[in-house]
């Protein structure tokens, strides 16, 4: 890559700070891509003394700076906290600097001076306190994209997944689904597929919503109604797309091999085999963007924040993913 990857802070309050801090003491080992995260630095270096962890902390006015910097020390673009960060307990007050970490950092990413963002996980509730009013990280950055449709992926090794419905209630969740939404997933999926991992021709399986995939109707129409006309629209434009199939079958070994990702209809249907399979290294990647953004898979998990113990796994992968995307749409640029 020409250009560091840009980390986002995430709640101040969660472990944001402590897997941000492993990941560099891993850069090696793991071979994480050079990155600097918008953070303030004093409360890194208080976090990294409290942990008793050596981890130089580095300001730097500009994301060129980073590149240079990282071997030797965690480069920080400077964003200011108004209050002291208690760890586990986040306060609202801190909440316009998280939101601001979060916009520079697309800004970065848009002018290519960063290669592409990583964002730490949010307290959505402690962001609403101060006024945020979108349902999550995906939707927040659709818009500062521009107003464009999200799509959100996640992916561990052997699975990808694409919940259709995603921040709602699973009533909702039901009541919401459209054939239109589901090929829109669809068909961002099966394009970023082919475009950001090099898949030639994606094959995508569809889940059912009911049991059995409503075995014919008797325990529920949407297959029939909603979903099968999906897939046939899929069909018709191209694209490798398979099902409706009852997702108690959709998940295990054998039928994993079967596709490149499947397309679910609401938000647990999808982490649950996931998270079920992977739960350490599982990275949330979002569609549709302009640039490339990839997350950890998990929440702020304020309950174990300030103690050291919190697993890197799932933002050392995210930023190697992150990484591997970026170059690849930079080499298809160059071809182009």
């Amino acid at each position: 890559m020409t250009a560091p990857l840009a980390l986002t802070m995430g709640e101040p309050a969660g472990i944001g700070g402590e897997i941000t801090l492993k990941a560099w003491l891993r850069r090696c080992e793991a071979t994480v891509p050079p990155f600097f995260v918008l953070d303030d630095p004093v409360r890194l270096e208080r976090l990294a003394s409290a942990l008793g962890w050596a981890v130089p902390i580095r300001p730097v006015g500009t994301p060129e700076q980073a590149s240079t910097a990282f071997a030797e020390a965690l480069p920080v673009l400077p964003v200011s906290l108004p209050r002291p960060v208690v760890a586990g307990r986040p306060d609202s007050a801190n909440a316009p600097a998280v939101i601001r970490a979060i916009t520079t950092a697309v800004d970065l990413v848009r002018k290519r001076r960063a290669a592409a963002l990583v964002t730490n996980p949010i307290q959505k509730e402690t962001l609403y306190a101060a006024g945020f009013m979108h349902p999550g990280h995906t939707e927040f950055l659709a818009e500062l994209a521009g107003g464009v449709t999200p799509v959100m992926m996640l992916i561990c090794p052997g699975l990808r997944v694409v919940p259709v419905i995603v921040h709602c209630a699973l009533g909702e969740s039901i009541a919401r689904l459209r054939t239109a939404d589901i090929v829109t997933a669809g068909r961002i999926t099966a394009d970023a597929l082919a475009r950001d991992f090099a898949i030639a021709k994606p094959r995508l399986a569809l889940a059912g919503l009911n049991p059995h995939a409503g075995e014919n109707g008797t325990l529920g129409r949407e297959e029939i109604d909603i979903i099968a006309p999906a897939v046939a629209t899929l069909r018709a434009a191209g694209i490798d797309a398979t099902g409706p199939a009852p997702a108690d079958t959709l998940f295990h070994t054998a039928a994993r091999q079967r596709y490149d990702a499947a397309i679910c209809m609401y938000h647990d249907q999808a982490l649950i085999p996931l998270k079920t399979i992977d739960f350490d290294q599982g990275i949330n990647v979002t569609l549709g963007l302009p640039f490339i953004r990839t997350s950890p898979d998990h929440g702020t998990a304020c309950d174990i924040a300030g103690r050291g113990i919190a697993n890197p796994a799932s933002l050392l992968a995210a930023l190697v993913l992150a990484a591997e995307l970026a170059e690849r749409r930079n080499a298809e640029s160059v071809v182009v």
